[in-house]
């Protein structure tokens, strides 16, 4: 049950954390935010500024817990982190880090998977890194006008 006085940090630990863990043990993972304009979303996911430790929304808070595990796990293991962002608007995908790919298309390839062609993947090695792509992600973002926010 929704809780209106939960942080962020609750959220994520609650909620995030167990499929992060999930994931760097190799299992696949997913966590979206869906509903209707202004309803929280973009609060919920990057909080009001991925640079604010406190207030960070569950994206910026799975960067920082997926480093921190790959800062303490065995030597003998390796990690690779790529970034991707993409937007599904007005029933089109676009590319968040490349606006220029915005009609993109999902597909499935018997060993890859569910995959978006042509989307831009970009190598990762820390959360700065994460974090500058973030930015330039959200600077892209469509932002519509609709009768629920005017």
């Amino acid at each position: 049950m929704f809780n209106p006085t939960s942080t962020q940090e609750n959220i994520y630990l609650q909620s995030v954390a167990p499929i992060v863990d999930s994931v760097l043990e190799g299992f696949n993972g997913s966590i979206m935010a869906y509903g209707q304009t202004s309803s929280g979303k973009t609060h919920t996911m990057l909080g009001p500024d991925i640079d604010d430790e406190v207030n960070r929304g569950i994206i910026p808070r799975m960067v920082e817990g997926i480093f921190n595990k790959i800062e303490t796990a065995p030597e003998d293991i390796e990690f690779t982190v790529k970034v991707s962002m993409i937007e599904i608007y007005n029933e089109k995908i676009r590319d968040l880090l490349d606006p220029k790919k915005n009609n993109l298309k999902i597909h499935e390839h018997k060993d890859k998977g569910v995959y978006v062609k042509d989307m831009t993947e970009s190598y990762v090695g820390s959360e700065d890194e994460v974090f500058a792509l973030l930015k330039i992600g959200n600077e892209n973002r469509a932002i519509g006008v609709t009768d629920m926010n005017s």
